[in-house]
C-alpha cells in the first residue's frame, strides 16, 4: 500500500523531471539543426584537431567564452568577421557597433550566411544563430540592437576570425 510521502515524492519527481525537459530544447528543436544538412561535415576528432580548445567548445558545443575576453571586441579596421570552423564570411564590420555587453556585436549578418535556431537553454527561449555552412554556433541574436535592423547579433568572438580589408593602393 502506498504511504502519502511516497506517492507526494514520486508526484514532485515528475513534475520536475517534466520542468526540467522544458528546460532544454525539445526533440524536435534539438534534432532541427541536426537535421539540417551542411556542406561541411566532419567527425568530432576532424573538430578537435582544426580548432583551438576554446574554439571547439563554442562552436560545437554552444559555448560561451567570458565577456571582454575576445580580442576581437575591439577590433575597429574594416574587413570581414568569418567563422573559424570554416572561414565563411558571416558579418562585414561596417556592421560591428559596440553593444558594452563584452562580446562583439553586428546588427545585420552577411545575406544568407548565417542560420536561427529557437534555443530553450537556461529557462529562457533565445534565438541561437550558427553558421549556415558548418552549422557552428556562433551566439544569440536579440531584438534590442541600432538602427537600421533594431537587431543585436551577440556573437562569440572566438568562434569567428578577422580578415583585414586589403589596403587600397594609391
Amino acid at each position: 500500500m502506498f504511504d502519502r510521502r511516497i506517492l507526494l515524492s514520486t508526484a514532485a519527481g515528475l513534475l520536475g523531471l517534466s520542468a526540467f525537459r522544458w528546460l532544454r530544447a525539445s526533440p524536435a528543436e534539438a534534432g532541427e539543426k541536426a537535421a539540417q544538412k551542411f556542406e561541411i561535415v566532419k567527425t568530432e576528432a576532424e573538430w578537435r584537431a582544426q580548432l583551438t580548445p576554446q574554439q571547439y567548445e563554442i562552436l560545437r558545443n554552444h559555448g560561451t567564452e567570458r565577456p571582454g575576453s575576445s580580442p576581437l571586441l575591439k577590433e575597429k579596421r574594416k574587413g570581414i568577421f568569418a567563422c573559424a570552423g570554416c572561414d565563411l564570411p558571416l558579418f562585414a564590420s561596417e556592421t560591428k557597433f559596440e553593444s558594452g555587453t563584452g562580446w562583439p556585436s553586428f546588427y545585420a549578418p552577411i545575406e544568407g550566411n548565417v542560420g536561427k535556431t529557437e534555443d530553450r537553454a537556461y529557462g529562457m527561449v533565445r534565438t541561437e544563430v550558427h553558421c549556415r555552412r558548418c552549422g557552428g554556433h556562433l551566439g544569440h541574436v536579440f531584438d534590442d540592437g541600432p538602427k537600421p535592423t533594431g537587431l543585436r547579433y551577440c556573437i562569440d568572438g572566438f568562434g569567428l576570425v578577422f580578415h583585414p580589408a586589403a589596403a587600397s593602393a594609391t
